[in-house]
């Protein structure tokens, strides 16, 4: 696959098919997230991959602030990797000063990276994902026993397809880009 088509062909899947997947593949997925960039090479992105049909309903039921459509789609998929970010390192020094003016903000940027980096590896791999950012950190951290000093920086579902939606319109590039002659 090559990656300009990956990524404008891959989109965010909510409806998946009925076929779980092999923790074979969700290894292989993750060994290529662990190459997303990130503040000065600390890898701050953690994965927890939730297989567990019970943990999952409780994930959709519990957490989810009842957000219907995050609901449907956690209850379609077959899997949710929960992406945690470790704290105080993305954008700090080793002796716990800021690098950057933007603070904590940087470790969202990492995240960022890595959940792309994610999903293109999944799409690679003929799987979909949607990133979904409404849902109770506290309990996500309660339910999936997060580590102390981390963050759940966002929750992908991940699935094979059972959909294919088109792309949205895209605006064009003399709307996004100036220049500075």
């Amino acid at each position: 696959m090559e990656i300009l088509d990956a990524i404008k062909e891959r989109r965010s899947i909510r409806r998946f098919k009925q076929k779980s997947i092999g923790k074979d593949i969700i290894e292989r997925i993750i060994s290529y997230a662990a190459y997303a960039p990130s503040w000065k090479n600390s890898q701050t992105a953690r994965y927890i991959a939730v297989l567990d049909p019970r943990v999952k309903d409780r994930l959709a039921n519990e957490c989810l602030m009842n957000f219907q459509f995050n609901v449907n789609t956690v209850n379609s998929a077959p899997a949710v990797i929960a992406l945690l970010t470790q704290n105080k390192r993305s954008g700090f020094e080793r002796d716990g000063s800021f690098s950057t003016g933007k603070g904590e903000h940087w470790q969202s940027f990492d995240a960022g990276i890595a959940a792309q980096t994610l999903c293109l590896a999944a799409h690679a791999h003929g799987l979909g994902t949607v990133i979904m950012g409404i849902y109770d950190e506290a309990c996500v951290k309660e339910v999936l026993s997060v580590p102390e000093g981390f963050s759940v920086s966002a929750l992908i579902a991940i699935g094979y397809p059972d959909e294919a939606p088109d792309a949205p319109p895209r605006k064009d590039s003399s709307t996004l880009l100036s220049y500075i002659d």
